[in-house]
């Protein structure tokens, strides 16, 4: 029996906009939910950096770009982009922590979008989520990136988890999937 549900895709394939869209039905039927998704930043056309949006309105710079290449003090890098991991911790962090509070009368919903690779650079986010998914009151609705170059602990261990029903995105399904995905969550629900 799964307990969360999380997309998986290539980058650009539309994992961020479906869970917009799940979410966005959870919430017109009632069922409480909260979270955060990642959002490209684009300046005149071209993507400068990532912010993260809570479901409850803060956003907060994730990575920009570095127009510098001298890394003076301790940076988090992942190809051009600087992970800004204060900003990132201080909008998700609380937010996690919280929805692993709440009563086990009516399961909760935690959005996680993404678990990828500049999230991953801190500890106290790995320790929320893992604390998340052992825990009882929460359905995860998250996404995870395709396998590329080095296996990503995390979510190499989401990937394989028995209590986790993924989904594989891609450009043919992104849009009729999304009755399955919401079933799913429902189901993890009950």
């Amino acid at each position: 029996m799964s307990k969360h549900v999380f997309l998986t895709g290539p980058p650009g394939v539309g994992k961020t906009t479906l869970i917009q869209k799940v979410t966005q039905a959870l919430k017109s039927s009632g069922i409480p939910i909260d979270g955060f998704y990642t959002e490209e930043v684009r300046e005149g056309g071209r993507r400068t950096g990532f912010d993260v949006v809570t479901l409850s309105g803060k956003r907060g710079p994730l990575s920009r770009v570095s127009s510098d290449s001298s890394t003076s003090r301790r940076e988090y890098r992942v190809g051009q982009y600087v992970v800004d991991l204060v900003s990132f911790e201080q909008l998700v962090l609380p937010m996690l922590r919280n929805v692993n509070h709440g009563s086990d009368a009516e399961k909760k919903i935690c959005v996680i979008d993404e678990i990828g690779k500049m999230e991953l650079f801190s500890q106290a986010f790995i320790q929320a989520v893992r604390q998340t998914l052992t825990g009882s009151g929460t359905v995860v609705l998250g996404t995870i990136p395709i396998p590329k170059g080095k296996p990503l602990d995390l979510v190499e261990e989401i990937r394989s988890r028995k209590d986790i029903k993924v989904f594989n995105v891609s450009k043919e399904n992104r849009n009729s999937i999304l009755q399955d995905v919401l079933a799913a969550v429902e189901s993890c629900r009950k």
